[in-house]
């Protein structure tokens, strides 16, 4: 056994952990209370460690020291979901208790581990317990108590991972939600995964994928053409776990077709894959989260690759330089601001996307209920806002914590809006006013969120129970305010249902965004069915075209 670690070793350690999250990611998934998918832990786990591993793909590891702030600072942009952003101060603590390190002993990185754990509590707002966060805080504790008793890296580590699957075991007991679900929280289960891989990597027992992704990857040859021969800007790949297995994927080979080139397309029956040049990425994402959640993602733009291949070149072929700062990818400078105040919306849907912009919304950041975006996605959109000031509208509760982590990075002033759903993103923007002070305009928005209240009708994903429903897989799942109103096996048996939950809040607005699996002949007919029960309430429907929730419905 080893009595400490090198930069070699930490960097192994990720990979493997990064490894573990790829494997168990629809194991995590599936910890979710919901059958809707409802946050995609694994998913924003993986994404978020994968911006660090990719990092450390590229590069030769040196110091402890120099590889911590390197996965550091990938997670921090990478961050996506709750449970990426939270995994991603865990590890910018741990970077900053192994500082000024070319190894790090058994104590030092037990004591690191300590300073990720306060750096994740400080940072959330209220932290709740039988979380990741609990898992993590008692894996902390206990490898701090053995690297007291011994000097081995490994019995430290082994510690911790013991200390974490006590405290994995209990967070059904701990957090009522998820004793209601009886299942044990998402995030601290990827959590124990990570430490179990950290330790095996030590041990000899898990090794790190030298072929990540896969033995066959579908990518061009972005040396055989000039740059402005390129027609598409993106290199797109994703998989898509079918869910909706009631649409059929040439549908989405036929649209891909209208929208790029290089296709690529693989549909083995539960999953598919796809390789694919376009330029409206986002676009393209939309339409594959028909068929289901996403698996995984990656976007590159060929244009930036192009003259960033031939400058990688000349630098590998001369002599290595020693390595200073971690390298990070490019984020725009802050753009100069050209008025007080800006703002940034997150959704999903072009007939949202319009419709933010028609409210005066500088930036859109694509994403959204099962696609969160990272920070720097959130980052890049922020600065590029000419503004001295810029509210950001996450519109997601899982989005939020990205959002915030904005807040740092950049010398404009940030201010996110904790808006948990897109209509009270559209009703807090309904009162922007650029020549109110940013003060102002903070307490108006922030009002308008507790004037409405959201109703979201999607699919359910797989039988189950929740709190005294029975919900069959296939079915209307309805949700209002984030509670759920039930399951139904028609849009007849939505509207029912929602009558008695709208009656006591006497609303005088009721709005129906409908998505893009909604043929508008019965967004219309659902419309109407909804506001024949209420004849003194002015009901409006709008096209959003958003993905996952056939309705969502504001209340005011």
């Amino acid at each position: 056994m080893r009595e400490h670690i090198d930069g070699a070793a930490l960097r192994d350690m990720v990979l493997c952990a990064y490894d573990a999250l790829e494997a168990n990611e629809q194991a995590i998934n599936e910890l979710n209370v919901f059958p809707v998918p409802d946050g995609d832990t694994g998913a924003n786990m993986r994404l978020t460690l994968g911006s660090a591993a990719a990092d450390l793909r590229r590069k030769e590891a040196t110091t402890v020291t120099a590889t911590a702030d390197r996965v550091a600072s990938a997670l921090l942009r990478g961050a996506r979901g709750n449970s990426g952003v939270i995994l991603s101060l865990l590890f910018r603590g741990l970077s900053k208790g192994l500082k000024k390190l070319e190894t790090a002993t058994a104590a030092e990185y037990a004591k690191a581990m300590t300073a990720g754990v306060e750096s994740a509590y400080k940072a959330v707002m209220k932290p709740a317990e039988g979380t990741i966060l609990t898992v993590s805080r008692m894996a902390a504790e206990a490898a701090n108590a053995k690297a007291k008793e011994s000097e081995y890296f490994e019995e430290m580590l082994y510690a911790a991972l013991e200390g974490a699957k006590t405290a994995l075991d209990d967070t059904v007991n701990q957090n009522p939600v998820l004793k209601k679900a009886g299942v044990i929280d998402a995030g601290g289960y990827g959590y124990v995964l990570m430490l179990d891989a950290m330790l095996g990597c030590l041990e000899g027992r898990v090794t790190v994928n030298q072929n990540p992704g896969g033995a066959v990857k579908a990518k061009a040859d972005f040396t055989a053409f000039a740059t402005e021969d390129i027609k598409y800007t993106y290199c797109t790949e994703f998989i898509v776990r079918k869910t909706n297995t009631s649409k059929s994927p040439d549908l989405l080979r036929a649209y891909l077709e209208t929208v790029g080139d290089s296709i690529v397309m693989v549909d083995d029956g539960e999953i598919i894959k796809v390789h694919v040049h376009t330029n409206v990425p986002g676009h393209v994402l939309t339409q594959a989260l028909t068929y289901g959640p996403l698996m995984t993602t990656k976007i590159e733009n060929m244009r930036e690759q192009h003259t960033s291949l031939e400058e990688q070149a000349q630098t590998e072929a001369a002599p290595a330089a020693e390595e200073t700062e971690p390298e990070e990818q490019p984020i725009p400078e802050p753009v100069p601001a050209e008025k007080a105040i800006g703002t940034v919306c997150v959704c999903a849907g072009d007939g949202l996307e319009e419709l933010f912009r028609q409210l005066g919304a500088d930036g859109i950041v694509s994403g959204g209920q099962t696609m969160n975006p990272a920070t720097e996605d959130i980052l890049r959109a922020v600065n590029l806002t000419p503004a001295e000031t810029v509210f950001v509208f996450p519109n997601n509760k899982n989005i939020i914590m990205a959002a915030e982590q904005c807040i740092p990075l950049t010398s404009k002033k940030v201010t996110v809006i904790p808006s948990r759903t897109v209509p009270q993103g559209i009703s807090a923007m309904m009162r922007l006013s650029p020549d109110s002070s940013p003060e102002d305009l903070q307490a108006e928005f922030t009002d308008a969120l507790s004037t409405v209240h959201t109703i979201q009708v999607t699919y359910a994903a797989r039988d189950s129970e929740f709190d005294g429903h029975a919900i069959r897989a296939g079915e209307f799942l309805t949700l209002m305010d984030g509670a759920l109103v039930g399951s139904f096996a028609s849009t007849d048996e939505v509207i029912s249902s929602l009558g008695p939950a709208i009656s006591p809040l006497d609303p005088e607005f009721v709005t129906v965004y409908y998505g893009q699996d909604v043929a508008e002949g019965d967004a219309q007919s659902f419309s109407s069915a909804l506001g024949a029960g209420f004849p003194d309430t002015e009901t409006c429907l709008i096209r959003g075209g958003q993905p996952v929730y056939y309705y969502m419905i504001s209340v005011e």
